[in-house]
């Protein structure tokens, strides 16, 4: 029978949950939660401070985020199309948020008297549940082959906006007239939503990134990049190594943690969970460089160097995750009046590209590289002509240095 015993600090916790939803933050007394969990008032202070901390403790330890990871987990296995997924996930959101409209009152108006501790959490609790629906997406886009040109993640973040602006509206005000019901708003959010992703997928599959042109950076550039941020420090310096080590996306990058690391003397392997779920390399050689072995390297030095406890695997100089934005910025920072061959400032994509052209050239095939990457073979084909081309001169280069030995080897007198 005692593992059917609540622990006091969570039946404080599932008592103001109930209190929150039924009547708001505002409304309700740390006196009315301390009751309602059957505990003395004094003993909810010694837990969590005050009320504040007790609305932190709500947001930050709540079940409700892995609980939607695990419905999802098993809505994924039911569902048969793309349109009936958003449209269950959809509407089970709404009726969820519809259960508790007191608590979403609260949260909105008084939003800014919270600490920032509070506001942190929340948003930290977002982020998980957005990760929680970015997979989902993946999953089910993935199994109807849908590809557009917005990741999961970013079409995971334009639904939970608009469905939580659904439910600031619906519970704020009176008589908008913006849409007849909850019913109609789905259909047209499920609507829209799909004509944004069918479009992205047919300009993907017909206009397709074969047009795209791919300008991958020579060798002594991508060095020259390194030595700089090497310069600049351990964190710019393992930034720059796992976009040329990775090629990965600064966005990929910037929703990295440390758990996602798979290393040991024989590989170092880190997990993307932005787009397509998968694994990636991270190498020690670099255009003919060896930059440090699995085990200690640009990346694994910046992680040793840290004395902060965050999961994240690159934060900023403020101490919180580094964004897209920023590492843009170490990017161009990094590459100030620097050119590329063709005499154009640098972008970060270059990056991506030449490791992509790397990989290529070392012998990877299209499929195994689609894997890698998440791209598909479309996508790769222009990839694949620049390691050609770039093979092609190769070969070349060596057959005149050929031609050079055997010219000094058989003079026009016919010696030797």
């Amino acid at each position: 029978m005692s593992g059917d015993i609540i622990p006091t600090r969570q039946r404080l916790i599932n008592a103001a949950m109930e209190l929150f939803a039924a009547q708001g933050i505002t409304e309700t007394t740390t006196k009315a939660v301390a009751e309602l969990a059957k505990v003395n008032e004094v003993t909810l202070f010694r837990q969590f401070g005050n009320k504040h901390g007790l609305v932190l403790a709500v947001i930050s330890e709540s079940p409700v985020f892995q609980e939607l990871g695990e419905s999802l987990k098993i809505q994924v296995s039911q569902t048969t199309s793309v349109d009936q997924a958003l449209k269950d996930y959809c509407k089970n959101r709404l009726e969820a948020l519809e259960q508790v409209p007191e608590l979403v009152r609260s949260m909105v108006g008084e939003a800014g008297k919270y600490p920032v501790e509070n506001r942190q959490a929340l948003g930290r609790s977002l982020t998980q549940a957005n990760h929680y629906v970015a997979e989902y997406l993946a999953t089910v886009m993935e199994r109807e082959q849908l590809h557009t040109q917005l990741s999961p993640q970013k079409l995971a973040s334009l639904l939970n906006s608009m469905l939580l602006g659904y439910a600031v509206i619906e519970f704020t005000s009176e008589f908008h007239e913006l849409w007849h019901d909850r019913d109609e708003f789905l259909e047209t959010l499920v609507a829209l939503f799909l004509k944004v992703a069918t479009q992205s997928s047919n300009q993907v599959n017909n206009e397709s990134i074969s047009t795209e042109k791919v300008v991958d950076l020579p060798a002594n550039l991508v060095h020259l990049i390194l030595q700089r941020s090497k310069k600049s420090g351990l964190r710019d310096y393992a930034l720059m190594y796992v976009l040329f080590a990775a090629g990965l996306s600064p966005d990929e990058i910037a929703h990295l943690e440390q758990t996602h690391q798979i290393k040991d003397a024989n590989q170092y392997l880190l997990q993307i969970t932005q787009g397509t779920i998968r694994q990636v390399p991270v190498n020690q050689w670099i255009m003919g460089r060896r930059y440090g072995s699995y085990t200690r390297n640009p990346l694994t030095q910046w992680l040793k160097s840290r004395k902060d406890n965050h999961s994240a695997l690159f934060i900023n100089d403020n101490g919180v995750p580094i964004s897209e934005v920023e590492i843009q910025q170490r990017w161009q920072i990094l590459t100030e009046e620097l050119l590329s061959p063709e005499g154009q400032q640098l972008i970060i994509k270059q990056a991506q590209q030449t490791w992509c052209v790397e990989m290529l050239m070392k012998g990877m095939n299209l499929e195994n590289m689609s894997i890698i990457t998440g791209w598909n073979l479309t996508q790769l084909q222009p990839y694949a002509r620049r390691a050609r081309e770039k093979l092609a001169l190769e070969q070349a280069i060596r057959l005149d240095h050929k031609s050079k030995q055997v010219n000094y080897l058989h003079r026009p007198d016919g010696t030797v």
